[in-house]
């Protein structure tokens, strides 16, 4: 290491600790602070929860000049600039909640040189007003923080982001860090090409998140797979994603008749009821959030402890993005997937029925194909997680379903040309649910109407449960052997790849359905750690002292102090402020602002 990277490192390393409360770096913190404090342009993969923002904010605090933010959303960029300011650091947004004075105001404080971080939307960035004003002052970095939005194939594509790459052109000599939690290796690619980063270091963390248990369950009777699912998670924050705004209202309606605190979120509703929900989720403990996916990507809330899905996502970028706003404390948190063939049916049909060129239309198929193959594997869901984003894990994880209650894979072959036999017997034109009752040898007005239990192939699969029948019709969609058609009312048809399953020439392998999902048991370090009696005493005032900080201030809770930090306060007891300053979350700031008050609460 050159001594001017060494020199840049400690001064990095000094602030880290006096403004954000923090003795040493994680990961490749230290090498990305220097590079782009150095001057030099860089893209960063880290997952959520993993110090992303520090990134660009130490090297913004080393810099002369402002540093200019790129954020998706109004809500993220909130969060961001509150926090900054409770460290005393000088931050703003920059966007349409503002009225005239206060945009000239803040236009004025820039002009000035009194704003460390500058954070804006894209559309907003590139306005021409904006623009020229950037051109009049000292710019120290742009930060481009979630840069997957820039993939025109990502799940959260923003097209606004692609005019981005008019940085490069426009501000030449001003570094730039794009920053995400997800992209594969040709979403990287397609970063650095649309935004204009071909020679800039690329910093790959790991994508895993330990802390979060990965569970996936094929749908049977899925509101009480819910309800069995929440009864682990009592009082906990968390989130259930629902595909459709009918879904997410019965959803919250059901839940919070059972005693939970649940409230939807869709964009179906108005733009008040939306904020007021969001406020809650992220001001109040233990609310749970039933949303779409248009819920989640500004939430910083870093207690969430859980994260549901209901349907299957879109794609595997989509589930590790939505599972990744649980656990972000570094606490133990769950993702729990309910999947079935109905979810297959209605996410095919959307794609098929898209206005999508084909290109597109075979992108997202191969997306969700990826996902079913995902959420089917018998191998651990770690290994097979992390291979997505080009990333091997070493060993089983012991912390996902398949390998805390490892499934058994069986030959069904013959099963599946039982299930082919009655597609074709029965004349292609029937959905799922006829011909599974035709092999189960089900007696009903449409098998009677039609005189299908006069079929060679009616009642052939009565010995094997419909869980079974439902999962083989799963694998055999997924691989091609069968086609929906949405416009005939979902009838299923072979294709040509059916014929070597029929002939026997080619197997198929299925996991075998559980007679019951077990509730799985093992271990949890709890988020706190456990604390005798008198430091959860400690622990419980330590709480009630924070939320009536965050309402005076209106702020959420975790702005004033995460979790992990009053834990450690309570179990600490520091009588003074140097034992103060010696606790993980604690800078200089917030011990000139909360100290008198926090050891008058000790005492």
């Amino acid at each position: 290491m050159s001594n001017h990277h060494s020199v840049l490192e400690s001064a990095a390393l000094e602030i880290l600790q006096a403004t954000f409360g923090y003795s040493s770096f994680r990961d490749a913190q230290a090498q990305i602070v220097t590079h782009v404090a150095n001057g030099g342009d860089a893209l960063v993969l880290m997952p959520t929860g993993g110090g992303k923002s520090l990134c660009y904010q130490l090297p913004a605090l080393l810099r002369a000049g402002t540093a200019v933010v790129v954020s998706p959303l109004i809500a993220l960029m909130q969060d961001q600039v509150d926090a900054l300011r409770q460290l005393g650091i000088a931050s703003a947004a920059l966007n349409s909640t503002l009225d005239s004075a206060a945009q000239n105001a803040l236009e004025m404080d820039l002009r000035r040189g009194r704003i460390k971080l500058l954070y804006v939307s894209p559309e907003r960035l590139l306005t021409a007003r904006l623009m020229a004003l950037l051109g009049e002052i000292e710019v120290s970095l742009f930060a481009i923080d979630e840069a997957h939005c820039v993939s025109q194939w990502g799940h959260d594509f923003r097209p606004e982001y692609q005019g981005l790459s008019a940085l490069h052109e426009r501000f030449a000599h001003v570094p730039r860090i794009a920053l995400t939690a997800t992209a594969d290796p040709a979403t990287r690619e397609e970063i650095k090409s649309q935004l204009k980063l071909d020679s800039a270091a690329v910093f790959v963390s790991s994508f895993d998140r330990p802390n979060i248990r990965l569970t996936l369950v094929p749908k049977d009777r899925p509101a009480e797979q819910l309800n069995a699912f929440l009864k682990s998670h009592v009082g906990e924050s968390g989130i259930v994603y629902a595909l459709s705004r009918k879904s997410v209202d019965e959803t919250a309606q059901r839940l919070a008749s059972s005693g939970v605190r649940a409230l939807p979120y869709h964009a179906g509703m108005s733009a008040p009821e939306r904020q007021s929900n969001q406020r809650r989720f992220v001001s109040e403990d233990g609310v749970v959030m039933v949303a779409t996916v248009a819920f989640g990507m500004g939430i910083d809330k870093p207690d969430v402890r859980f994260v549901a899905h209901l349907d299957l996502p879109k794609s595997i970028e989509g589930y590790y993005q939505e599972i990744g706003r649980a656990g972000r404390d570094g606490g133990p948190a769950e993702a729990w997937l309910a999947y079935g063939l109905s979810d297959i049916l209605q996410l095919k049909r959307f794609i098929d029925e898209s206005l999508a060129p084909d290109a597109r239309k075979r992108y997202e198929r191969g997306q969700l194909d990826g996902l079913l193959a995902f959420a089917e594997t018998a191998e651990c869901r770690r290994i097979a997680l992390l291979r997505h984003f080009g990333e091997s894990y070493p060993q089983p994880c012991g912390n996902c379903d398949n390998c805390l209650d490892p499934p058994t894979v069986i030959d069904a072959s013959v099963a599946a040309q039982k299930i082919l036999s009655a597609i074709a017997r029965t004349g292609q034109r029937f959905g799922a649910v006829h011909v599974i009752n035709v092999v189960r040898g089900h007696k009903t007005e449409l098998i009677e109407q039609y005189r299908h239990d006069q079929l060679k192939v009616y009642g052939i699969g009565a010995a094997e449960p419909e869980l079974l029948w439902r999962a083989l019709l799963r694998q055999l969609i997924s691989r091609g052997a069968i086609e929906v058609e949405h416009q005939a009312y979902n009838a299923l048809r072979l294709t040509d790849l059916a014929r070597p399953i029929l002939r026997g020439d080619e197997q198929v392998h299925v996991i075998q359905p559980r007679k019951k999902v077990k509730g799985i048991k093992a271990d949890k370090t709890r988020t706190v750690t456990e604390l005798n009696p008198a430091a959860s005493k400690r622990y419980e005032r330590l709480r009630t002292w924070r939320s009536t900080v965050a309402k005076e201030q209106s702020l959420p809770p975790y702005v004033i102090f995460h979790d992990r930090t009053l834990s450690a306060i309570a179990e600490l007891n520091p009588t003074n402020k140097a034992a103060l300053l010696k606790i993980p979350g604690i800078g200089e700031t917030k011990v000139a602002r909360y100290g008198e008050s926090l050891l008058a609460l000790l005492r």
